[in-house]
């Protein structure tokens, strides 16, 4: 034991389907929505920042106008009117510099006074310098300033003048930051909500699936009655209902193997006994009843093997491993089933409505079958029978080909027509009890695996007739 465990690989710690189902949602939409914020965010703030270019560039073209519209004394009184008829706008101020000094301001109040900035002015005096226009950005501290600098003279004045408008950088990107914020905020509530409808849905939709385990687990050899209690029409709920119908299929397996084993053990159990029996009232001396002890041996012997044979015949006539389907001509299928037939022992085979046509089918089970009902005929029902077939053509359903066996038999009671189908069953009322039993079992079982039936119309006292119908064509063959 301590070897098996020692052997056993080590279970590695599993991380729930439905986390990681919730994780990757809320990774994918947590990406998604960083991702489409931060290109909002990018390309909104190139766009501010174009824009106060812009409107530096048109406030310099006022000054111009300004100045050279104007009758001036002077070079002041000429700037004056330039920083005074210029309003600033929001998150701008403006400056006039006359011989490198701040000389002139608005009249109002504006949200960036410019000369509360003394380094700004050298910096605009030397960039001005060469009589250029400048436009450039200027920090100090934590601000930060986008400006434009123009110089202004005078011809008849020889004094320097420089006028500066700038807008506040971080102040014009104060209101796309806390749109920002609170875009981050809802994306963040955003997530949270997607991760718990997310844990919410994927569990109600993983629920099947979580039923299905532990119904898995609780099922054993002995106790397969249990079944996945299935609510909903989506994919799981299938796949929960298709295990059902699994377990449905195993545990009919299951049953027929415990059916099988039953009937096999009380049907070996009389010829058992009855060899012991006899084999113990031997007189070793007597060769008379020692003949007579070995005949009545070997005659069950016999007889336990023929039910062997027909156990291991219904198996394999139950199963579709070897199974081989293919085109047949019905009316020679027919015709050569009657011919095998009137080899039966006691048959008196007549040839009835033959149909002429192709159907999908495997040839030799289906004659197995044919000859069985034959042979039944031939045991139970007289000796006289009919072999024929039809092909049953239907415009709105599946065409079927139809084999026919009919006796003059006794017949079948209506209430014992079931039994007849069933492992072992036999009726006794004037069919005898000859046989296995297994025969019409075997049947039903090559009708099924063709996708087909077996049906009985039997009168008392005027015969029965057995039809194998099966499929013209099964679904997925081409013919």
């Amino acid at each position: 034991m301590a070897q098996t465990e020692a052997t056993q690989a080590p279970r590695r710690a599993s991380f729930p389907v439905r986390a990681r189902i919730v994780g990757i949602v809320v990774i994918v939409a947590a990406i998604g929505v960083f991702l489409a914020g931060a290109f909002a965010h990018v390309v909104q703030r190139e766009r501010i920042l174009a824009n106060i270019d812009d409107r530096l560039t048109t406030t310099v073209e006022n000054a111009r106008i300004v100045v050279t519209e104007g009758q001036w004394t002077g070079l002041e009184p000429a700037l004056r009117a330039v920083v005074q008829q210029i309003n600033p706008d929001r998150n701008e101020g403006t400056l006039g510099i006359i011989d490198g000094r701040a000389a002139l301001v608005p009249g109002v109040n504006v949200d960036v006074p410019l000369d509360a900035y003394p380094s700004l002015v050298p910096r605009v005096v030397d960039e001005t310098a060469g009589g250029n226009v400048v436009m450039g950005t200027f920090v100090s501290g934590d601000d930060a300033l986008r400006y434009i600098a123009t110089p202004v003279r005078l011809a008849n004045d020889p004094q320097q003048g420089i006028f500066v408008a700038a807008y506040d950088v971080r102040g014009s990107l104060a209101d796309l930051d806390a749109a920002a914020r609170t875009f981050a905020i809802s994306a963040a509530v955003t997530v949270a909500a997607a991760a718990v409808v997310g844990w919410l849905v994927s569990g109600r939709l993983l629920g099947p699936l979580r039923r299905l385990r532990e119904t898995a687990a609780r099922i054993t050899a002995t106790a397969s009655s249990e079944r996945v209690d299935v609510h909903g029409n989506d994919d799981v709920s299938q796949l929960a209902r298709t295990f059902n119908e699994m377990l449905d299929r195993l545990d009919g397996a299951l049953e027929g193997q415990r059916r099988l084993l039953d009937d096999v053990g009380h049907e070996l159990k009389t010829p058992i006994t009855i060899v012991r029996g006899h084999l113990e009232l031997l007189d070793p001396s007597s060769p008379a009843d020692v003949e007579e002890t070995r005949g009545l041996a070997i005659e069950e012997l016999d007889r336990m093997a023929d039910l062997v044979a027909d156990i291991s015949s219904a198996l394999e006539a139950g199963s579709t491993r070897n199974l081989v389907l293919e085109p047949v001509d019905v009316g020679a299928l027919t015709r050569a089933v009657i011919a095998k037939a009137q080899a039966i022992d006691g048959a008196r085979v007549t040839e009835g409505p033959v149909a002429e046509g192709t159907a999908t089918l495997d040839a030799a089970r289906v004659t197995q079958a044919i000859l069985q009902l034959a042979a039944n005929a031939a045991t139970h029902g007289g000796g006289d029978i009919t072999i024929g077939s039809r092909i049953v053509e239907k415009g709105d359903g599946p065409s079927t080909v139809a084999f026919a066996v009919a006796d003059r038999g006794p017949g079948i009671p209506e209430e014992a027509q079931a039994a007849v189908f069933e492992r072992f069953g036999r009726v006794d009322v004037g069919r005898g009890v000859k046989g296995s039993g297994l025969g019409l079992s075997i049947v039903q079982a090559i009708a099924r695996t063709h996708g087909g039936r077996v049906d009985l119309v039997s009168t008392p006292g005027f015969g029965s007739t057995f039809t194998l119908v099966l499929p013209l064509h099964p679904p997925g063959d081409s013919a």
